[in-house]
C-alpha cells in the first residue's frame, strides 16, 4: 500500500482486508488528484493519528466514532486550533471514503463533539488567525525604497511583491511562473499566462495584467538579471550573493525562500517589533499578507464582493468577508442609519 501501509491498524488478510488495501494503493496511485501540498498534510495528519491510536490502543482504519472523538479531543488538549482539528476530521474522512469505508465523521457523536469544540475555542477566546495585510502605502514606501536599488535581490524582491499585489496570486502560483508565461500588451503593459491555480484547474488557464507601475518593476528584474533570453526559467530564481544570477533555475524557489522576501520587506518598512498575534502566527508579513491587502484596498474603493473573489480566485463568500471584516465593519445597515439621523 506504499504511503499508507503502515497506517491501516487491522490485520491485512481475508478478503474484507484485501478489498481496503486494493482500494487504498489504488488512491496512491491516483495521488496527482490532489496538489502536493494537500497530499502532504494529509501523510502528516495520518502519522500524527496513527500514533495516537498505537499510544492509546485504538484502532486507525477503520476508525469507530467514538475513538474519532476521542482524538479530536486530544488535539483540543493539545492546543490546536479549531481551524487544523477540522482538517485533521476532513482528511480522516478522505481517507476512509477512499479505503470504501464509511467515515466516522458522519456520526451524530462526533458532529456534536465537533460542535463543543468549535462553540468551547470560541467562548474561550480563539479567533482565526488572519495574516497582517500588505496594503497600497506599503507598496508604495517599499517602491520608493528599492527601485533604483543596485542589488539584483531588491529588484527581485520588489518585482515579486509587485506581481504578488497586482495579482493577489498565492505564493505558490507566483514561484511556477515562468519567463514564457509573460507577453505585452499594445500598450506595454505585461500579462502573465498563469495557467491554473489552487481553485481553478481548466485547460484555458486564467491570465492576469499588471498595472504600468508593476509592469516597469517586472521589466526592470528581468533585464537586470538577463532573464529575457530564458523562456523555461523561472521569473522569480536565487540571487547569489556576488550579486548575480548564476543559474537559470526552472525549480521555483523554496517556500522559506519566499517567506524571506516578506522578511526583508518587513525590515526595509522598519516594522522592528512583532504584532501580537492569536496563537503567536502572522506576527509580520508573510506570503499570504498580498492578497488581504489588496481585497481590503479593493473593499476601500466600493469594488463589490463578486469582483473581490475573482480577482483574488476565491471559491467561498465567507473567506473574502472574513479579511475584509474590519473594511466592511462602519458600512453596516444599523451604523448607516444612525450617521443619516446625526446629518
Amino acid at each position: 500500500m506504499n504511503e499508507f501501509s503502515g497506517f491501516t491498524g487491522v490485520a491485512l488478510s481475508g478478503s474484507a482486508d484485501d478489498d481496503i488495501t486494493a482500494k487504498l494503493a489504488a488512491f496512491v496511485r491516483h495521488r496527482e488528484a490532489f496538489s502536493p501540498n494537500t497530499w502532504r498534510q494529509l501523510l502528516s495528519v495520518m502519522r500524527i493519528c496513527w500514533r495516537w491510536s498505537q499510544e492509546n490502543q485504538r484502532t486507525f482504519l477503520p476508525m469507530a466514532p467514538t475513538d474519532l472523538q476521542d482524538y479530536l479531543f486530544h488535539l483540543q488538549a493539545m492546543g490546536r486550533a479549531t481551524s487544523t482539528i477540522s482538517v485533521h476530521a476532513a482528511l480522516i474522512a478522505m481517507l476512509h471514503r477512499n479505503a470504501g469505508l464509511i467515515p466516522p465523521t458522519v456520526s451524530p457523536d462526533v458532529v456534536l463533539a465537533r460542535k463543543k469544540i468549535n462553540r468551547t475555542a470560541v467562548i474561550s477566546g480563539e479567533r482565526t488567525g488572519q495574516a497582517v495585510p500588505f496594503c497600497r502605502p506599503d507598496l508604495n514606501r517599499l517602491d520608493a525604497a528599492w527601485n533604483k536599488s543596485p542589488k539584483l535581490q531588491h529588484l527581485r524582491d520588489l518585482a515579486f511583491i509587485h506581481v504578488a499585489y497586482g495579482t493577489l496570486l498565492r505564493m505558490s502560483e507566483l514561484s511556477r511562473l515562468r519567463v514564457r508565461d509573460i507577453s505585452l500588451a499594445a500598450d506595454g503593459r505585461i500579462i502573465l499566462d498563469v495557467g491554473w491555480t489552487k481553485t481553478i484547474l481548466q485547460s484555458g488557464g486564467i491570465v492576469k495584467a499588471l498595472s504600468t507601475r508593476s509592469s516597469e518593476r517586472l521589466m526592470e528584474w528581468i533585464n537586470a538579471a538577463g532573464l529575457a533570453g530564458e523562456p523555461d526559467a523561472v521569473l522569480f530564481c536565487p540571487v547569489h550573493r556576488s550579486n548575480k544570477v548564476t543559474t537559470f533555475s526552472t525549480v521555483p524557489m523554496s517556500a522559506p525562500c519566499l517567506e524571506d522576501v516578506w522578511r526583508r520587506a518587513r525590515h526595509q518598512a522598519g516594522a522592528k517589533t512583532p504584532l501580537k498575534t492569536n496563537k503567536g502566527r502572522y506576527s509580520s508579513w508573510s506570503g499570504h499578507s498580498a492578497r488581504v491587502g489588496a481585497a481590503q484596498d479593493m473593499a476601500r474603493k466600493g469594488i463589490s464582493i463578486a469582483q473581490i473573489m475573482q480577482e483574488g480566485t476565491w471559491t467561498q463568500t465567507q473567506t473574502v468577508m472574513r479579511y475584509i471584516r474590519m473594511v466592511e465593519a462602519h458600512r453596516g445597515a444599523m451604523v448607516g442609519l444612525m450617521e443619516s439621523d446625526d446629518d
